[in-house]
């Protein structure tokens, strides 16, 4: 059983392994010949067009056609070429077809063949056209790297932001360039260093991005040799292969100090192709036959019957013929130890037991005893053997092993992996079928990570697929962006019609948490679809994102009628601006009438930034407490005492039309005061215009003119308690204190002689409070005296009250320092404690 486990395997440095992935079914009007292919990294398609260098026999259009292929040769789209020359395809890590033309124009096409966008490299690229292209990988994304026909060298990190940038030219730049590579060091490390490795005959010159000068590099060869025809770096950018011109393959580190072996392929020519398989071997390719060559000098042939073409992957490569779809791969490690013939490994062991124990022999016991001190490792080399392996039946054996072994012991951590392991096999097993063709490894898997991985299986359109597996892998929210994209899928169908795709949709996403239903609606506005997207917001439970969607399809009322039943001012506002802008003033209007909340918020809004606005809107609604306020505002706001009482007269006559006499008899009165502050402001060339009665008062008090101010008190009625606070506070703030004494004479105070003791100590005159403190309210006294700091006055007080809670309150308040008076107060708490 082992020798035909291992009957693809050949040796190397180590084990590699050749078998099958599929059988192609693609058929071509031309063989792979005479095309140029690319194929996307990660299982991903393969973009073929006719190799405009060649020579052939042209039996359809005379127009270029890439046509992309999945994994097994099914046609997914194709696409006619009617730009410029086409120098180079790639892929980008989001399974984007990237067209390099000559003019510097960057071309990406989705893997259906639709067209995204396209990006410049620059109009010094476009003056001198784009003679050599690559797409490489680094830790920003895909970079693309052109030289052009003046050999300048340009280079963008991230084709999905690209910015370019150039790196140093080379001596004596005219010179021809016989190959080169760009080279992108520190990829797991995240610090990469990127630049070109350019060779010019036997002279090898590295360009680094942000040096100022191309470095000569001197590899150590041995055999002569005139010209380097090929220079290919490892996925990982440690290593470097060369190929010269006396069929030399030199394999070395790339600083070029260490050389691992150079060997001799026997061929003159250039290959065809030279990648790398992993970090470990080479493989080239020269007319029908693939070398694999290793770093110990050791090398495999493999004949072909027809053309075929090599695609490199971070741990393997695919080669594709026009009959097979095959993979080369260094033999896991894990596997190796279980598989190898003769292999005494404890999960070599654990498998043969599994063996015996199905046919029910007893010697499954005897190797369960080999291998029990090591059983645990045995499960786990088990589990991790089944996760590398391709075939479902090789698959299950080691499961089934790893099953067994696991009957043993008790590991938590080990139960976890096994069912984690198994899980992704059965993803794997299902990406991997014909129907799809992702033949994706487990390590690319790993790399690639399961959110990505459902990614593309999205870009593929396999939406039931995507469902399943993030079911099955309990990935979170998974389920919402698979059926996010199948909605934005299905509204770019023309042949279904607005009314049953817009059901569909509602019943298909109505129970899944987390949809946009506007994220939908606008990509069927984009397709023009505007009635389908309307029909799909109607879906939307959040207004913020329903409302602005409406408005940008012209739906101004429907986003109104959206945003005033959610109660939303703020959308509310965003409404009316939006409308206000874009329709003429009497519809916006008119369409606002019929809802109240956005009314109101728009006079509100005219009252802020626009006066005139709201009066005329006011006007319209015969709204005359309206207008009279609008009046009112501009009476408050004008300088101009002609002017004020024009807008005073307007507001009375709003609010006779009204009927409102209060309102009527209080803008006579402001009129009058209005009048009143304009002469007095004549007078005495103080400003008075637009001050209130109270600060017109005060004013006039400050002035000393206290007749006038009795005078306008008695016409407007101040009250007396207002006019007394008024008084108080002019003669303490003057400290005319003589005059506050004859005032408080005058006649009986409406407020009390309170305010006259706070006026006092405002300015810190204890002995004229003093004065007052007798007068004070009995319930209040004590406190006042208190206040004051009269505190033995405020004891004798609280005594003749008897108020032994008062006494024990001045006691509190007085200060420890004063022992005279605390020994006064001690007493006076006695005597009242006695009498008692």
């Amino acid at each position: 059983m082992s020798a035909l486990l291992t009957a693809d395997w050949f040796h190397l440095d180590s084990y590699y392994r050749k078998f099958d992935l599929y059988t192609m079914v693609w058929s071509m009007d031309e063989g792979l010949g005479t095309m140029v292919v690319s194929g996307a990294p990660y299982g991903g398609p393969i973009a073929v067009v006719r190799d405009r260098k060649q020579f052939v026999q042209i039996a359809t259009t005379v127009k270029p056609v890439i046509t992309i292929y999945n994994c097994v040769g099914n046609v997914m789209s194709k696409i006619l070429w009617n730009s410029g020359v086409l120098i180079h395809m790639g892929w980008s890590d989001a399974e984007q077809l990237l067209c390099v033309q000559e003019s510097g124009d960057v071309l990406i096409y989705d893997m259906f063949g639709a067209y995204q966008k396209t990006f410049s490299l620059g109009q010094e690229v476009r003056d001198t056209k784009v003679c050599k292209a690559q797409l490489f990988p680094n830790p920003h994304g895909i970079g693309l790297a052109v030289i052009t026909s003046t050999n300048r060298m340009f280079l963008v990190s991230n084709v999905s932001d690209p910015k370019i940038r150039s790196v140093p030219d080379l001596p004596r730049a005219n010179d021809p360039i016989s190959s080169w590579c760009v080279l992108s060091s520190g990829q797991r490390s995240g610090s990469s260093m990127i630049g070109f490795l350019v060779c010019r005959d036997k002279e090898i010159y590295k360009c680094q991005l942000g040096e100022s000068v191309a470095v000569l590099m001197r590899p150590e060869i041995q055999n002569a040799y005139t010209q380097i025809l090929t220079i290919v770096p490892s996925q990982n950018g440690r290593h470097v292969a060369l190929f010269t011109d006396s069929g030399i393959l030199w394999i070395g580190s790339s600083n070029f100090k260490t050389k691992y072996c150079e060997i001799d392929t026997g061929y003159f020519k250039q290959p065809k192709e030279l990648v790398w398989c992993g970090s470990q071997a080479i493989v080239g390719h020269w007319d029908d036959m693939m070398y694999i060559y290793g770093f110990n000098d050791t090398v495999v042939s493999y004949p072909y019957d027809g053309p075929f073409h090599i695609i490199p992957e971070m741990d393997c490569v695919r080669v594709i013929s026009e009959m097979t779809h095959e993979l080369i791969q260094k033999v896991p490690d894990v596997v190796d130890k279980i598989l190898r013939i003769n292999s005494t490994a404890p999960g070599c062991y654990l498998l043969e037991a599994s063996k015996q124990f199905q046919k029910r022999s007893h010697r499954a016991d005897e190797y369960i005893r080999l291998v029990k001190p090591d059983l645990a490792n045995a499960v786990q080399d088990c589990i991790d053997a089944a996760a590398f392996e391709f075939s479902p039946d090789v698959q299950k054996m080691l499961i089934r092993a790893a099953q067994f072994g696991k009957g043993f012991i008790l590991d938590p951590v080990l139960t976890d992996h096994y069912v984690k392991t198994c899980r992704w096999l059965r993803v794997l097993n299902a990406i991997r079928d014909p129907k799809v063709a992702i033949p994706l490894t487990f390590f690319q898997v790993q790399n690639l990570g399961e959110r990505i991985l459902l990614d593309r299986l999205i870009w593929r359109r396999l939406h039931c697929l995507a469902t399943h597996i993030a079911s099955y892998l309990q990935l979170k929210d998974g389920q919402t962006r698979v059926l996010s994209h199948w909605a934005c899928y299905k509204v770019t169908q023309p042949h279904l019609d607005n009314e049953s795709a817009a059901r569909e949709i509602g019943e298909k996403l109505r129970n899944v948490p987390g949809i946009s239903y506007a994220t939908i609606a606008m990509k069927a506005a984009e397709k023009g679809r505007k009635a389908l997207a309307i029909k799909i917001l109607e879906y939307e439970r959040s207004r913020a994102l329903q409302v602005p969607l409406l408005l940008a399809l012209g739906e101004g009322g429907a986003a109104l009628r959206r945003a005033c039943a959610a109660a939303d001012t703020d959308l509310v506002h965003v409404v009316l601006l939006h409308l206000k802008d874009n329709m003429s003033k009497h519809d916006f209007e008119m369409t606002i009438r019929g809802f109240p909340l956005a009314q109101a918020l728009y006079l509100k809004y005219c009252a802020g930034h626009n006066r005139e606005a709201l009066r005329k809107v006011l006007v319209q609604e015969d709204n005359f407490p309206g207008q009279a306020a609008t009046h009112i505002r501009d009476a408050i706001d004008s300088t101009n005492p002609g002017s004020v009482e024009a807008s005073l007269i307007s507001a009375r006559e709003c609010y006779k039309k009204a009927k409102n006499d209060l309102g009527v008899s209080i803008c006579e009165e402001l009129r009058k005061l209005c009048k009143q502050q304009s002469s007095l402001q004549e007078t005495y060339g103080v400003s008075f215009l637009g001050l209130s009665l109270h600060d017109t008062v005060n004013r006039l008090l400050d002035q000393g003119e206290v007749k006038l101010a009795d005078k306008l008190r008695s016409e407007y009625k101040m009250p007396d308690r207002r006019y007394w606070w008024l008084r108080i506070l002019t003669l303490a703030e003057r400290h005319d204190w003589t005059e506050l004494d004859r005032f408080s004479k005058s006649k009986k105070s409406p407020i009390g002689f309170e305010p006259f003791v706070d006026a006092c100590l405002k300015y810190d005159n204890k002995d004229e409070a003093l004065k007052y403190l007798p007068k004070c309210r009995d319930e209040i006294k004590v406190k006042y005296y208190v206040k004051a700091g009269f505190y033995e006055e405020a004891a004798r007080v609280a005594f003749e009250q008897k108020d032994k809670s008062a006494l024990l309150f001045v006691q509190s308040k007085c200060p420890l320092r004063d022992s005279s008076q605390h020994a006064a107060i001690a007493t006076l708490l006695e005597q009242l404690n006695n009498k008692k």
